[in-house]
């Protein structure tokens, strides 16, 4: 246990240095204040006033952004240090393998999950100053949606680096895979369901078998409960798991695809070639 968070604590040192992630961070704390200069918070839109409307517009942009960096930034960890020959001294210190695969993943998953935290704690802190009114419930469970996306794509990140022998690779992988997962949202699905007549629950179900179909809808059932802007496939996503249940679905589902991802990745690394 030791070992592995010194070599988490040695990630998040080496992150902190890098470039990427003071863009990063200036990404996320500069779309809360942009949200803030262009007053969200005194709008109002489908009967969400204040803090609420900052949320629900913050989650819609994080949703794109924060998928794509952290599988890219990710991807980079053991692909490059494997090109860097990082494992040929990493065989000689009396570090697991176990250790510094598990070391890097909590390291990074602090490192994604701070900013985008941070940036919702302060659109709270500046709420709470200006007196405006804070839904406690909708940031918990917001908090707790944008922690299991980074827990997903982090996994899935680990294993195709795992996978990658390049750099190179692991980066177009990692494209390929959001881009992928971006292609395959409500706009598919409906094409899919009118050209190939499908039936909708199988079409609903391959569509939620995509995280961030999942996200989308989780994200979307907070201010619009019977999810009206999906049309029909509402009715078989409400008749399977009802609202509470899916908002459950929507927390485990991603976060079991994270940690089986990074599961499978680390048997793959342990059972490789590591020089």
């Amino acid at each position: 246990m030791k070992q592995l968070w010194l070599t988490a604590k040695l990630d998040i040192v080496e992150s902190l240095r890098a470039r990427w992630f003071q863009i990063y961070t200036l990404v996320f704390g500069g779309i809360v204040a942009l949200l803030f200069l262009f007053g969200l918070t005194e709008s109002r839109v489908l009967g969400f006033i204040g803090l609420s409307r900052l949320l629900v517009t913050y989650i819609q942009l994080t949703m794109a952004i924060l998928p794509i960096f952290v599988l890219i930034t990710t991807v980079r960890s053991v692909a490059g240090d494997r090109e860097a020959g990082v494992f040929e001294y990493l065989l000689s210190l009396p570090v697991s393998l176990s250790a510094w695969f598990w070391g890097k993943i909590v390291g990074r998953y602090i490192v994604v999950f701070a900013p985008v935290f941070l940036a919702m704690l302060g659109a709270v802190g500046w709420a709470s100053f200006k007196d405006i009114e804070v839904p406690w419930g909708m940031f918990g469970y917001y908090t707790a949606l944008l922690a299991t996306m980074a827990l997903c794509f982090l996994g899935i990140g680990m294993l195709i680096s795992a996978v990658a022998r390049s750099t190179d690779i692991a980066q177009g992988a990692a494209f390929m895979v959001w881009l992928t997962l971006l292609l395959f949202l409500d706009l598919i699905l409906l094409g899919v369901m009118i050209q190939g007549k499908v039936a909708p629950e199988v079409a609903v179900g391959l569509a939620l078998i995509n995280p961030l179909q999942v996200f989308r809808t989780a994200a979307l059932a907070l201010f619009d409960p019977q999810l009206i802007v999906l049309g029909p496939s509402a009715y078989v996503i409400l008749d399977t798991f009802g609202v509470a249940g899916y908002k459950v679905f929507a927390l485990a589902y991603p976060a079991a695809l994270g940690l089986l991802s990074a599961t499978i990745g680390y048997f793959l690394f342990r059972r490789g070639d590591l020089p």
